[in-house]
This record gives structure tokens, sequence and C-alpha cells, in this order.
């Protein structure tokens, strides 16, 4: 038997949240969303769906989020993998279905999402530079020939979340995870997805800026 929990970090996003979440618990009867310390209803908005809802009482960042609901998923002995899903409505649940098939299908340990294995998802000139960019690198330090390295949704197998642990608790453990899983040496591959970029998450999405406070954070860390 399988069973997979879909972690979902959140911070200030009762306005979509709700409806992402609701169309998640139709398909996946076990999701957790860890609420980084909201200020707007997120984890009431979270709650209404019928979801379980983990608080940080204050904003510790995705990173953090993001090993919360780990460390939750891992207190049912029979979750098998978990699903990493954002609550901003850029991903989509076919992709995630087809991830968690895969993962299966081929006894693998981790599938990562790729915008650019097939077509669907749209892309400014920069956003596209600065992904391509940050794959090199990650290949680079990693060994692993992947085509986008920091593409949220994944599918890890639950010894893979017994092994990891985040300690980046910024953006920057986007990169500290890719690091991480290479470390296993378990079996990966990518999976092309389809990126929805709405006005409203372009507002919450990360500029180059950010980028270059990730490469620092990971520098000096």
């Amino acid at each position: 038997m399988s069973r997979t929990w879909v972690v979902v970090p959140m911070f200030n996003e009762a306005a979509v949240v709700g409806a992402v979440v609701r169309d998640l618990v139709r398909e996946f009867q076990f999701v957790v969303c860890v609420d980084d310390g909201s200020t707007d209803g997120s984890a009431e908005a979270a709650l209404a769906t019928g979801a379980h809802v983990v608080t940080h009482p204050i904003n510790l960042g995705q990173g953090a989020s993001l090993q919360t609901g780990f460390d939750y998923a891992l207190l049912d002995p029979e979750m098998t993998e978990v699903l990493c899903f954002d609550a901003d409505g850029q991903h989509q649940i076919d992709d995630a279905h087809a991830m968690i098939a895969m993962l299966r299908a081929e006894d693998l340990a981790i599938v990562t999402g790729s915008r650019f294995l097939d077509q669907r998802t749209e892309l400014s000139f920069l956003k596209r530079l600065t992904l391509r960019t940050a794959a090199r690198v990650s290949r680079l330090t990693t060994g692993k020939a992947l085509t986008d390295a920091h593409n949220g949704l994944r599918v890890l197998r639950r010894d893979v979340l017994e092994t990891v642990r985040i300690t980046q608790n910024r953006m920057a453990h986007a990169s500290e995870l890719v690091d991480l899983l290479a470390a296993t040496g378990l079996p990966w591959r990518e999976h092309p997805t389809h990126i929805v970029y709405t006005d409203y998450s372009r507002s919450k999405g990360q500029s180059l800026l950010n980028g270059v406070n990730i490469l620092v954070e990971l520098l000096f860390k």
C-alpha cells in the first residue's frame, strides 16, 4: 500500500490558498499546510478545506516550513512519499499525479519537476536565463544533470525524508535541498511540469536581487 502526504508551505496566501487546497483535498486524503506566521487568515482558509494545518508562531521561511511539513508527515508510519506543492496556484495537480506514478512505477526515490522538458510554461527571458544558470551551477556542484534545479514541485520517498534535513530557512533552502538530495545517491528523475504564472504568483515571486541573496546565503552559511 502507498500513502502520499501533500505538504503545502504558506505565508500570507489567504487570497488563493483556500481554492488551491480545496482542489488538493479532493484528490489527496492527506494534506498538511504549514502556516509560516501568516497575518492574513491563511490558516483559517486552509482549515476550512479540511486539510491539516500546522502553524509557526513567527515567520521562519519556506525551508523551515517544508521541514516542518516533512516532520509532520513522518509521524504517519504508513506515509510512503511526500508531494511538495506551492500554495500560490502555480502547480498543476495532473503533473503531481504523473510524478507520483513515475516514482512508484520506476522505483525512484526522488522526482522533481522541470519547466524545460516541454513547452507549456511561459517564461520571460530573464527568468529563463536565471533558472538555466542555476541548473548549470547545480550540475557542477552536485553532478546531477538537472534542467530545473529550483522547481518547487517535488515527490520525495520516505527514506529520503528520513535522511535529509533542511537547515536553510529562507529561499536558499532550494539550492541546499538539491545538494542534500544529490548526496543521498538515491535514484532520481525529472518530470515535465506546467508552471502557471498569474499576476498574483508573479507578485509573490523572487526578484533577481533575491537570487543574489540566495547565493550569498549558501556561500557564507
